[in-house]
Parts: structure tokens; sequence; C-alpha cells
């Protein structure tokens, strides 16, 4: 699967907009620091805060999600909470067809549900939140294997 996604084809034309979008605010978060359950640039985020402030920054109808108070909810949550609330804003893909701009849902282990995540950029890294530090862009190989889904944002995200 890493192999794939390294090697992603180039977006169309038609998506291409949305996804320079989602790209560029995305590299507007970097640098903030890391807070649980937080959603501000600048401020405070966490890994699902970067998805839901990139997209309430670039979409007409903000994304509410709910939160989780446990940091460890993952470990004991049944079924894939994280996953299903973004299928409620976000469209699921094989991971093998995710592009720049796609959301990255990551496991820590095989059999704990997802609970990372990040927006893959064009030059084969991430950026993601990351616990104890701040918002950064890192290279996608060593996270590659805990891949467990990609989601694209819609292609028209004024609508």
């Amino acid at each position: 699967m890493s192999a794939q996604i390294l090697a992603a084809p180039q977006p169309q034309s038609r998506d291409l907009a949305a996804r320079e979008a989602v790209l560029a605010e995305a590299v507007r978060w970097i640098g903030t620091p890391y807070c649980h359950q937080a959603c501000k640039r600048g401020v405070g985020a966490d890994c699902l805060g970067l998805i839901v402030g990139v997209w309430n920054a670039v979409a007409a109808t903000p994304m509410e999600l709910a939160r989780h108070d446990q940091r460890s909810w993952a470990q004991h949550a049944d079924g894939e909470p994280m996953l299903n609330g973004l299928r409620q804003f976000l469209t699921e893909q094989d991971p093998a067809n995710a592009l720049p701009g796609d959301v990255l849902a990551l496991r820590w282990r095989s059999r704990w549900p997802a609970s990372h995540l990040a927006i893959l950029m064009p030059d084969t890294t991430i950026v993601h939140a990351y616990e104890g530090g701040r918002v950064v862009r890192s290279n996608l190989a060593p996270w590659s294997a805990h891949i467990a889904a990609s989601f694209a944002f819609p292609e028209r995200l004024n609508a």
C-alpha cells in the first residue's frame, strides 16, 4: 500500500482547486501547538482538530464531529468511531488511490480503531498534529504501514 501512495497519480483538473485550497490551508496550520481537543489555527489543535479546522476554513458548512474526552479512547472503542464521523463529511476511498489533499486515517495497532489523522501533501509528506509537539510536516514513509483509510474532501467545497 505504501508504494502505491508514494507513487500517487496527479489529481484531475475538476477537483484541483478544492485540493489546492485544502493543501494551502494545511500548510497554514504548521507550527500550531498540539492541544488535545482544540481546533484553532495558531493557538492549538489535535489531529482531528486540524482536519476540522482545515474543513471549516475551506468549506461552506462547518464540520462538527463528536469529540472524546479520553486520549486513549481508540484503544477501548467499539467499531470505528473516528472513521464513522469522517464518513459524514468526506468521501471514503481506497488508500491506494489517495491524492494530495486527502485525509489519511491511521491506526497504531492492527486490531485498534483508527485514532490519528493526517493530510497527504504532494511531496509524499503529511501534515498532522503530533501529541506533545505541534502541527508538523513529516515524511509519509514511516506512517504508511499504519494507514487504515483514506478520505477525499468534496470536489466543491463552497457549494
